[in-house]
């Protein structure tokens, strides 16, 4: 019985252990859905287009994320189209 009790414990030990660390998701560009409730914000989107692409059809728009911290180290420059 103790024996059963120690491999147990062994086993949740190193499912525990192994376990990832959960990050908030860090992206550029937010979706605003407005509705009856108040609507609502997802800013889980890379590119604008992307944003776009979700919110066309739920009658919301596109922002730039306020919160966004780019990753460390050099990045490509890239050109942002806003919409006018």
């Amino acid at each position: 019985m103790r024996l059963s009790l120690f491999y147990l414990s062994a086993i949740c030990l190193s499912i525990v252990g192994s376990a990832q660390r959960a990050e908030a998701q860090n992206y550029p560009w937010c979706a605003y859905y407005s509705g009856d409730g108040g609507g609502g914000t997802n800013c889980g989107f890379i590119t604008f287009e992307q944003c776009m692409a979700t919110a066309r059809g739920l009658g919301s728009n596109c922002q730039p994320n306020t919160q966004y911290v780019s990753p460390p180290g050099p990045h490509p420059a890239v050109q942002r189209r806003y919409p006018h």
